[in-house]
């Protein structure tokens, strides 16, 4: 993730707070003053930057750092930690260091600190942490002024990398690492007006991530995006984007179909807890994470394993570990898990089909063309025009209040990362920039918000020209001002 206003192009950031009043407020910090052992020489002076990391990848240090415990606001001074936001692994220290964050050090970066995260990456809000949940400041009109609500004044961060995004927004580091299974680098970035990118699956090594489910110049408008619980100043700021294209940048802006893409959520949250199930499987209280002291034994009749499992891992974190264990049962294999990755191959050939580029993993197919949207206009028998990116916004919504998330069902949460799990499905290449839209909610300010997201994705592999695009539109974007 990354903020605007720096020079030298895109930034990506995520990070957690210091002080106690920004603990209120943001929470986006699990611990600080990280620094590697050896660290290696310096580069050119244009070149260091500051780095946080979300607490799901490995980093290591012979020095001391900062950590808050899960049952203590109070900083306590001890070796730093990869807890995944969970009381399974709040005493975990890696004796590794995660390749990305190696590669990052050699150029250049300076370790601040490990950011807070839903559990293992699970969740849509970063509000399933051990260590509480992350928060942005609200700066529209309070609704409830004489509320006494504990969330009074705050938004959702988004999930399930919060703490890296409202780390960038508020100036704690230069650049931050997430992880983004299904959208949880883009969300946040929408909801916190910084830039997120996913880059192509297999682009960057996954060494030292803590797994949680592994496999996931002409512009096109998804139809299939303009669904109804888009709000109305998202989709005002969606079309002023395409038209901020057309005008500036000379670009061609078509309609295309991606008609699997309805599919998609539903097939993700079939794949992603299945995978995740058979990832957490060794969190036991033998071999990884803390052991329930209270329980006598492993051995037959003991409940060891129940019950270190059952106190170390969340509420979202079991529900999903029972959802991917049932989808990966005899009696559901073939009616769910096999389903869902038939889906996900559907959605793959629909992107493949919709850009000029070839995927260099997959041979170019011939597409049956009777299922696409009656609007497309096909000039040739081959179809509708092919495109170089596509465009559409990165959660149907603003950032929500916190207390409004804390209220929401699983479903609805789950809802929020509708427009972000095709392309991790498909393992495309994806980037959240910020979009200023009006705000239309009844309280907000007339000014506008800065906290929507404008969604680009790029063919497998075209990450390079992808991220020029994103600078180039983000600086547009930025100069024009939305309608009222």
């Amino acid at each position: 993730m990354s903020a605007r206003g720096r020079p030298r192009g895109l930034r990506l950031r995520h990070v957690y707070s210091s002080t106690r009043q920004q603990r209120r407020l943001l929470n986006h910090f699990i611990s600080k003053g990280t620094s590697a052992p050896s660290p290696p020489p310096p580069p050119p002076p244009s070149f260091r930057f500051t780095l946080a990391v979300k607490d799901n990848i490995a980093t290591t240090s012979s020095s001391t750092s900062t950590s808050t415990s899960p049952s203590s606001t109070s900083p306590t001074p001890q070796q730093p930690t990869t807890t995944c936001a969970s009381p399974f692994l709040t005493t975990y220290h890696s004796p590794f260091e995660a390749t990305i964050v190696s590669q990052l050090r050699a150029r250049g970066a300076r370790l601040v600190g490990k950011t807070n995260l839903d559990e293992f990456g699970m969740g849509s809000h970063s509000t399933h942490s051990a260590f509480g949940a992350v928060a942005q400041e609200d700066r529209r009109p309070d609704p409830n002024p004489n509320s006494n609500s504990s969330h009074d004044g705050l938004l959702s961060a988004g999930g399930s990398s919060g703490g890296s995004a409202v780390a960038v927004a508020a100036g704690a580091a230069d650049v931050a690492l997430g992880t983004d299974t299904g959208g949880s680098v883009r969300l946040p970035a929408a909801y916190c007006g910084v830039v997120g990118f996913k880059p192509s699956y297999g682009m960057l090594s996954r060494f030292g991530v803590v797994p949680y489910a592994n496999s996931l110049d002409t512009f096109g408008i998804p139809l299939e995006y303009n669904i109804e619980e888009l709000e109305p100043s998202i989709r005002d700021g969606w079309a002023r984007a395409a038209k901020v294209l057309q005008d500036e940048f000379g670009a061609r802006v078509v309609p295309v179909s991606l008609p699997s893409t309805r599919h998609a959520l539903s097939a993700y949250y079939v794949i992603a807890p299945a995978e995740a199930s058979s990832n957490l499987a060794k969190y036991d209280g033998v071999r990884y994470g803390t052991r329930d002291s209270e329980a006598a034994s492993d051995a037959a009749g003991g409940v060891l394993y129940a019950a270190s499992r059952g106190k170390g891992f969340g509420d979202e974190v079991k529900r999903r570990i029972l959802l991917g264990s049932y989808t990966l049962s005899s009696e559901a294999m073939d009616n769910y898990f096999i389903q869902a990755q038939r889906v996900r191959r559907l959605v793959r050939r629909d992107f493949n089909r919709v850009f000029a580029l070839d995927n260099p993993l997959h041979e170019r197919e011939t597409f049956d063309l009777t299922d696409l949207d009656e609007s497309i206009v096909m000039e040739d028998k081959w179809g509708p025009e092919e495109v170089d990116f596509l465009l559409c916004p990165t959660a149907p919504t603003l950032a929500p209040r916190l207390e409004d998330v804390m209220s929401q069902t699983p479903v609805d949460a789950y809802m929020n990362d509708v427009f972000t799990v095709p392309a991790s499905l498909a393992g495309l290449p994806a980037i959240s920039i910020p979009m200023p839209v009006a705000s239309d909610r009844a309280g907000d300010a007339a000014a506008t918000t800065g906290t929507a997201g404008l969604q680009l994705i790029g063919q497998y592999w075209d990450d390079a020209r992808l991220l020029a695009v994103a600078d180039a539109v983000s600086a547009a974007l930025q100069n024009s001002s939305p309608v009222r």
